[in-house]
């Protein structure tokens, strides 16, 4: 979709609502202010609405938007302005006409009333049917005392948020009909969180990929880069198809995993060839967080750490690594989790395995160690951090910052200024159990010749540790439970990060299965094994 018009759509709306239809300024301004304060002297009601309010006001308020008086149905709500301008472009943008809204039963509370809208999309002679439910909140306006509605963008339509408008008009690039890599045909009704990730390639390779544009009812995001979200085609034009190296099993197994808990991400990755083979979200906010997040990742990043001190000398995975209690690095001391207890006797694989904080913070002072160790580590053996990362969609991969003070032992435990997201781990463990850094991609770098990342890999020597290391947790460590029953050759590090004014910490997991590594991560989940573990574990069971 062309975004060039923003500015025009915006003005025009907002001329035809104060000047259409001899509403005027007046009910513009007083919409700002939920409509007016009444008579002089009139008493202001206070309290929730009535049941009779909320109804009357529903009414009023879908009366005046059936005629397509934007002006008028803008005053029933506790925002004027946005309500006119969203309304307006509804009628004049996205060409939607004949609208029929029926409202169902009143909720329990008393004031939310779901309604279903039928309306015809037009344009330049064609015309589409659009059906779909939404529900509205009537509420008491602060200063008049009237029942209006409590404005929020989904009273329009369920898919719209804060600065999104709809709009209908010949597309600016084709659509595309995305396959899996065994030519399976994946659409955003099959694959939910997909959706976002469709868009996103349709953006980019809608034109490479060789189809034809059509008319086509979509949500533009003018708060945002994010491509337009398609609702609805008028005129169907003819889609491209592209190639992409998702499985369409894993992705279904992706879907389902992170359905069962809220605010997840995931994604699957071939290590011996870097193709990204799930990616999948639930989120409220529709971020495609698997690609783009950019969180602390906790104890998983305590695989880069391990490589750190091997590639250093520093350790060796049968070599000591004590674990005490606490551990005071520059005046911060750092803790395990409550019923690790301590052990001075231990080795390096068995303190990666139980993921003790304290035994790689005490190593981390170790010559020839500096705080630009680690970040380079990241950097040059993982790939990580340099901006450069193609893979085919918008993604980030990764930050190691060289750090000082407490904040250099918080990030050899993924704490601090360390950021991370699925795709990222994913990538670690791949790059962990190979000894290579594939750099992850969802569409062939042949479609359009960008150029991959690349780093030098790991040793062969501290491949081979890393490797053995991720057995032993995944078989005997903090991820046994969630791995137990997989077969194969298993590997896994959990990971729990603080954040900030959370009451739960996020759950990070990673592993490995033969040849498909996956990274998942919930937001307050609790321990690594509790949320992000299942998934990673029903991903690496569908991938074989």
């Amino acid at each position: 979709m062309g975004r060039g018009v923003k500015v025009a759509v915006i003005g025009g709306v907002f001329a035809a609502m104060v000047g259409g239809a001899g509403y005027g300024a007046y009910n513009i301004v007083s919409a700002l202010d939920g409509g007016g304060t009444g008579p002089a002297g009139a008493s202001v009601k206070s309290g929730p609405p009535s049941r009779d309010e909320v109804r009357e006001t529903a009414r009023k308020f879908f009366a005046a938007w059936e005629k397509g008086d934007a002006a008028t149905a803008a005053t029933y709500t506790d925002n004027g302005q946005a309500a006119g301008t969203l309304l307006a472009a509804f009628r004049d943008d996205a060409h939607i006409t004949g609208v029929e809204i029926t409202p169902g039963e009143v909720s329990v509370s008393g004031m939310t009333v779901p309604f279903t809208v039928k309306a015809e999309v037009t344009y330049d002679g064609a015309a589409k049917p659009l059906t779909y439910r939404s529900e509205l909140t009537v509420v008491r306006g602060q200063t008049s005392g009237r029942a209006l509605v409590d404005w929020r963008p989904s009273v329009v339509h369920p898919g719209l948020k804060d600065g999104d408008t709809l709009v209908t008009e010949e597309s600016a690039t084709p659509q595309i009909q995305a396959v899996d890599r065994d030519g399976t045909v994946l659409t955003k009704e099959k694959y939910p969180s997909l959706g976002p990730v469709l868009a996103a390639l349709r953006e980019k390779y809608g034109d490479e990929a060789g189809g034809e544009p059509g008319v086509e009812l979509v949500i533009r995001h003018t708060a945002t880069q994010a491509p337009d979200t398609p609702l609805l085609p008028v005129t169907e034009g003819r889609p491209g198809k592209l190639r992409t190296t998702i499985s369409a099993g894993v992705q279904a197994a992706a879907e389902r995993a992170v359905g069962r808990f809220d605010e997840s991400s995931v994604v699957a990755v071939r290590p011996s060839t870097g193709e990204v083979l799930a990616v999948a979200n639930n989120r409220e906010d529709g971020f495609n967080a698997a690609f783009e997040g950019r969180v602390a990742p906790g104890s998983t990043m305590k695989i880069i750490t391990a490589a750190m001190l091997i590639d250093n000398g520093v350790a060796s995975m049968n070599g000591p690594a004590p674990c005490p209690d606490t551990a005071t690095w520059q005046s911060q001391t750092f803790k395990n989790l409550t019923d690790m207890k301590p052990d001075m006797s231990t080795t390096l694989a068995d303190t990666f395995m139980r993921s003790c904080n304290t035994g790689f913070i005490k190593l981390i002072d170790e010559k020839p160690l500096t705080d630009a160790s680690l970040t380079r580590e990241a950097e040059e053996r993982f790939g990580l951090g340099r901006d450069n990362w193609q893979t085919g969609i918008v993604s980030f991969d990764g930050k190691v910052p060289a750090v000082a003070g407490p904040d250099r032992a918080a990030g050899a435990i993924g704490q601090g200024r360390v950021q991370m997201n699925p795709l990222n781990m994913a990538s670690v463990t791949a790059t962990a159990i190979t000894g290579e850094f594939r750099q992850p991609y969802l569409v062939s770098p042949e479609l359009d010749g960008r150029t991959l990342a690349t780093a030098k890999g790991l040793p062969r020597g501290t491949a081979d540790q890393l490797k053995r290391m991720m057995r032993l947790t995944a078989t005997s460590g903090t991820a046994a439970a969630a791995m137990s029953g997989l077969g194969g050759d298993i590997g896994a590090k959990t990971g729990s990060a603080e954040v900030d004014g959370n009451a739960r910490s996020d759950s990070w997991f990673t592993g490995f299965r033969n040849d498909i590594a996956a990274a998942a991560m919930t937001e307050e989940g609790g321990h690594g094994g509790d949320a992000a573990g299942p998934i990673v574990a029903d991903v690496l069971r569908a991938g074989g």
